[in-house]
């Protein structure tokens, strides 16, 4: 038979439980969803990097074809300028133009053919990203709604369950609420805990036999010598 003040005690217990866990919760869930709002933030950087990169990549190529269509109309003049050549020096220095024309030639070919490369790789990335975001979004979005409206919530419940501590710590003797409120800001955690394998089941002192019997009688309120909480006997205190 558990002790009529232990048994609300209990009860006032699990109240303070819950109202610490909602009280945790305002910190830990806003960080949650900052968390998944920069998931979703990073995932868009990155696209945004990409789809970047994309444009840079073709306005560059772009400009390099410019510049090779315009070497290449070059190569075919001074080609053209081959046939009216008289002198061998004017041909040297045509024949060695023409070969830095064609050096030129050859570099912006090469840099189109990597600017080809990159823009298809960006294309690609960009393919991956917008998928990726899509399934982010799909997930994490639903997630911050729901973490919001618990946010929302949690007023509401604290205010509720404020007002059935206050009744319920009403009901209970003062001495031993008094006695509850000490241990509970002194010590932190469970104020009443259950025997188990015939010991403080927060300290795991062994309790003596005598002590063991006037828990279990639960006539008045006994607390461990070893930690000062508050001792019960359950039905399940030595499983």
């Amino acid at each position: 038979m558990i002790n009529g003040d232990l048994e609300l005690l209990l009860k006032l217990q699990n109240i303070d439980y819950d109202l610490g866990e909602l009280e945790r919760s305002k910190e830990y869930v806003p960080d949650m969803m900052d968390n998944l709002r920069r998931e979703i933030s990073d995932c868009e950087q990155k696209l945004k990097a990409a789809d970047d990169g994309l444009k840079q990549a073709r306005l560059e190529q772009k400009d390099v074809e410019l510049q090779l269509q315009d070497r290449q109309d070059k190569l075919r003049k001074l080609q053209e300028k081959m046939m009216a050549i008289k002198t061998n020096k004017e041909y040297d220095a045509l024949v060695s133009e023409i070969d830095q024309i064609k050096q030129v030639i050859a570099a912006l070919e090469t840099r189109d053919v990597e600017l080809l490369e990159i823009s298809e790789n960006h294309q690609k990335e960009i393919e991956n990203l917008t998928t990726q975001l899509g399934a982010i979004k799909g997930t994490n979005v639903g997630q911050i709604a729901s973490l919001q409206a618990q946010i929302d919530s949690v007023g509401s419940k604290m205010t509720t369950m404020g007002k059935q501590r206050h009744d319920l710590a009403g009901q209970i003797n003062p001495r031993a609420m008094t006695a509850y409120e000490r241990i509970r800001k002194g010590k932190g955690g469970a104020v009443v805990v259950a025997v188990k394998k015939r010991a403080c089941g927060s300290c795991y002192k062994a309790l003596p036999p005598q002590k063991i019997q006037e828990i279990k009688l639960g006539e008045k309120l006994i607390t461990c010598d070893s930690c000062g909480r508050m001792l019960v006997w359950l039905d399940e205190s030595e499983i």
